[in-house]
């Protein structure tokens, strides 16, 4: 027990220098890449990633606040938990109804960077006592241009740019609001998702960013 206890603070050791680092150094990859490459090596699929990390000026202010206003409205007011959106989330979901989750930014981040898309108690509280660091460490800028251009935005396409030219054919300084919000759309489900049926989300992710001075 004394060693898992060991093991799990080296562990978070790690992942306090790997954040630190990230303040500067841009990642090569991510927990989800290395695993969707595994999952492709299983079905013996030939990956085409896609995956080029740019400056957060080199992506439209559009395509930043689209993403916001999707994924994590209060990113700038929290620092690293949402608890109204958390809180939402509970009681939505005991009524059966269907909205984002409450996960921020900075949590999406961190589970990317280190955790892929498993889900147990243990990587939730990993997860919760990184979160933090991340926002201390990073600051909301660096926050916000990491997760541009290491989330997932469809097969084997990681970030902004990749994915305005996969899914537009054009850069992701390019990426104008009706385009920005077609593809925050479909970040919950970035796999099964595309584009140019997000009609409605869309609409809706354009109407919160009006509401948020957009």
């Amino acid at each position: 027990m004394r060693l898992g206890a060991i093991g799990l603070v080296l562990l978070w050791l790690v992942g306090v220098l790997f954040l630190v680092a990230a303040k500067w150094i841009d990642p090569p990859t991510t927990a989800v890449h290395i695993e969707r490459r595994l999952q492709d090596w299983i079905h013996h699929k030939s990956p085409r990633e896609r995956y080029k990390f740019v400056p957060l000026r080199q992506i439209s202010l559009d395509f930043q606040h689209a993403v916001i206003a999707a994924e994590d409205a209060r990113f700038y007011e929290h620092h690293g938990f949402d608890w109204q959106a958390l809180e939402l989330a509970a009681e939505n979901d005991l009524e059966g109804g269907r909205i984002r989750g409450g996960s921020t930014l900075t949590q999406q981040l961190v589970k990317n960077l280190f955790f892929g898309t498993s889900r147990s108690i243990l990587r939730k509280g990993a997860e919760f006592t990184l979160v933090p660091v991340a926002e201390l460490v990073l600051g909301k800028r660096r926050i916000l241009e990491l997760y541009l251009n290491v989330v997932e935005w469809g097969p084997d396409v990681y970030g902004a740019e990749a994915a305005a030219g996969y899914h537009y054919q054009t850069s992701a300084r390019n990426i104008d609001r009706e385009r920005a919000a077609r593809l925050a759309a479909i970040l919950p489900l970035p796999l099964k998702r595309k584009p140019d049926r997000m009609n409605r989300y869309s609409e809706l992710i354009l109407e919160r960013m009006r509401q948020m001075g957009w």
